[in-house]
């Protein structure tokens, strides 16, 4: 074989057995958001991989985003690598892209978190995180109002 065919093929040798194959692999993870009591505005969720940015939407992962229809919404994401994640959706009903506060702490729209965690004060990412791949599918959120 000539010298100039041998070395990228070299390069793809070398590159097939330095990248592990979990990250060559993706994952999905379907989210059903339940009890939207209205088609008013949209079904928003967030996906996040770490604490620090947990429940600051302009800092997800991710971030899907629908049209509101009363009664359930089923939303994808795609193409996702391993590792740990939490979730948060709300019913943003007034189109605002926020989830509005009543007295800055105190959620006026529905909204819903991984695990269904019981808070008493901020959430926390711990509460709401889960293992991807590992999660049933879907995960389900009942959103609370």
């Amino acid at each position: 074989m000539p010298t100039e065919h041998r070395t990228p093929l070299l390069v793809l040798l070398g590159w097939l057995i330095a990248v592990p194959p979990c990250l060559a692999e993706t994952q999905q993870l379907v989210v059903e958001v339940s009890g939207i009591r209205s088609a008013e505005g949209n079904v928003r969720v967030s996906l996040y991989r770490e604490p620090d940015s947990f429940r600051k939407e302009d800092r997800a992962f991710r971030l899907l985003s629908q049209p509101a229809a009363a009664g359930k919404a089923t939303l994808v994401f795609a193409d996702l690598p391993a590792g740990r994640y939490a979730v948060m959706a709300y019913h943003d009903a007034n189109g605002d892209e926020k989830l509005n506060l009543r007295l800055g702490m105190f959620p006026t729209e529905g909204y819903a978190l991984s695990n269904n965690p019981k808070v008493i004060g901020p959430p926390r990412f711990d509460d709401s995180a889960f293992d991807l791949p590992g999660t049933p599918a879907p995960l389900s959120l009942p959103l609370k109002y």
